[in-house]
């Protein structure tokens, strides 16, 4: 959805015109639109809003609207200010206290300003610090913010504050035209939902696929009913159907190979979500057919639970080359990462997929090593023997660790607007991407490999991370994923300073 657009013309209904998008919820085919204004608003301008978010959903949707009057106030603004300084600019927030941060509310949204030594000043105003608080502002709150640096004479200090809730992101599941229908139980649908979209409970909803499995089974009290399993463009789908007696002899008629519609609920059951077809017909997905790519969610507003550090004790390189970096890097920002997991199976189309129980990187801005991101990931299942030898991870130092859900959230703000780095990245990159997709988040950023870039420009007889940093004299523990990301971040600068190029 083109959220810019949509409120665009939510805001010229006269209750609404500095409203905000707080969260769209999904139940079964009905889409619901969260705002909240800073006015009084009327009947007509929530049904004015109602018109337009319909245009917004897909074919087949009902939306509705709920709509909540708030006022921003001093204290909610100074702690944002605060917050958004913490985990977008870790360097700046060093240097700015709570009492540093003052607020103006007006009618039309208000101004802040932030208090820094003549230093931070500089950069405040140079590297657009002052623009980007001023626009994450403006998608929480009413109305329009404006920042002010003052200069203040200060000790660096330490930001508490007690961050705003995050509000809960539910993406729209992705449906397609249903082709070719002929009646079976006659439920009629004109839209199926996306298989790889069922991520979550949904009622009264059809989905349409290939049958490559069917049986006919019975109850123990001889009422038959068929275990069939569908496919679609973008995943599979197994699940049971019980017949009815006007409806059972043309369901025993049904081949592998045949498309079908099933309408029904998808619900927890023995504690799992599972399909329970209510009616099956006939019907297609549309000829030529080619799934949407799914829209990533946002960037997290804020870190929920890891939470990057600066850098600091590190030598920057090794004045290897005598060669300064290539404008190119200089210019971007760059996250190198490194995974330790379970095993080494990145494919699910290859088996079980393997799991993530550690991840570091580090961040390259300007050229230099400047914030960290390491922890450990839970992991429901035993390490193996192999792997402990290997990592020295045990399962007690993952006891308390965050799910790989969370982590990745924050790894996506970590890593937002940066190309990604590794050596031989496509391996760990396609453990990101799986469970990355899971959660919603696409990690679709330009990659680098370091391993690829030594073959290129080094020609050693082996290109094992291990063999590249020898190469540079570069120390640490490998197999252990920060150390793993820290070395092969100065391995790709000094490997950028020998080509002045990146390809």
């Amino acid at each position: 959805m083109k959220s810019k657009q949509y409120l665009e013309e939510i805001r010229k209904a006269p209750g609404l015109k500095r409203a905000v998008l707080r969260k769209i919820e999904v139940a079964g085919k009905t889409a619901t639109f969260f705002l909240v204004t800073d006015v009084t608003y009327s009947p007509e301008d929530v049904e004015y809003a109602r018109g337009v978010s319909q245009k917004y959903v897909p074919a087949g949707f009902t939306a509705q609207v709920r709509t909540l009057k708030s006022v921003p106030d001093e204290a909610g603004i100074r702690r944002a200010v605060a917050d958004i300084l913490k985990n977008r600019f870790p360097a700046v927030a060093a240097f700015v206290d709570p009492d540093d941060i003052a607020v103006a509310v007006d009618e039309g949204g208000g101004r802040f300003f932030i208090g820094v030594g003549q230093l931070e000043r500089e950069r405040m105003l140079g590297d657009g610090i002052l623009d980007a608080v001023s626009a994450e502002l403006s998608r929480t709150f009413c109305g329009t913010w404006f920042g002010e640096v003052r200069f203040v004479e200060k000790e660096r200090g330490e930001i508490e504050h007690a961050a705003p809730p995050e509000a809960e992101y539910v993406a729209a599941p992705r449906v397609f035209a249903i082709e070719g229908y002929e009646p079976i139980d006659g439920a009629k649908p004109s839209v199926a939902v996306y298989l790889a979209d069922l991520v979550k409970e949904m009622q009264n909803i059809t989905v349409c696929g290939a049958i490559s499995y069917i049986e006919e089974r019975a109850t123990k009290t001889g009422k038959p009913y068929f275990s069939l399993t569908i496919a679609d463009a973008t995943g599979q789908l197994r699940c049971s159907y019980f017949s009815k007696k006007a409806t059972v002899e043309k369901v025993r008629g049904l081949r592998q190979g045949d498309s079908v519609c099933l309408t029904g609920d998808h619900e927890l059951y023995n504690g799992g979500l599972s399909f329970r077809a209510k009616q099956i017909d006939l019907g297609h997905a549309p000829d030529g057919f080619v799934p949407e790519e799914r829209p990533s969610r946002p960037v997290p507003a804020q870190y929920r639970t890891v939470f990057p550090a600066p850098v600091t004790d590190f030598v920057q390189g090794t004045l290897f080359t005598g060669k300064p970096l290539p404008e190119v890097v200089c210019k971007q920002d760059f996250v190198v990462f490194d995974l330790e997991t379970t095993g080494l199976n990145n494919t699910p189309a290859t088996g079980s997929m393997d799991r993530i129980i550690e991840l570091g990187a580090v961040k390259i801005r300007g050229g230099n090593i400047v914030e960290k991101f390491s922890t450990f990931v839970a992991c429901p299942v035993r390490l193996s023997e192999e792997i402990v030898k290997i990592t020295g991870i045990t399962d007690d130092m993952l006891v308390g660790a965050p799910e790989v859900g969370d982590v990745l959230a924050d790894f996506y703000k970590f890593a937002a607007g940066c190309s990604l780095v590794g050596h031989n990245v496509q391996f760990d990159y396609k453990f990101i991407r799986y469970y990355g997709e899971k959660e919603g988040f696409l990690f679709d950023q330009k990659q680098y490999d370091t391993m690829v870039m030594s073959q290129r420009t080094l020609r050693l007889p082996h290109n094992r991370l291990n063999d590249v940093a020898d190469y540079f004299g570069f120390t640490f523990h490998h197999h252990r994923a920060f150390d793993d990301a820290f070395v092969t971040a100065k391995v790709f600068l000094e490997l950028a300073r020998l080509a002045q190029k990146l390809d």
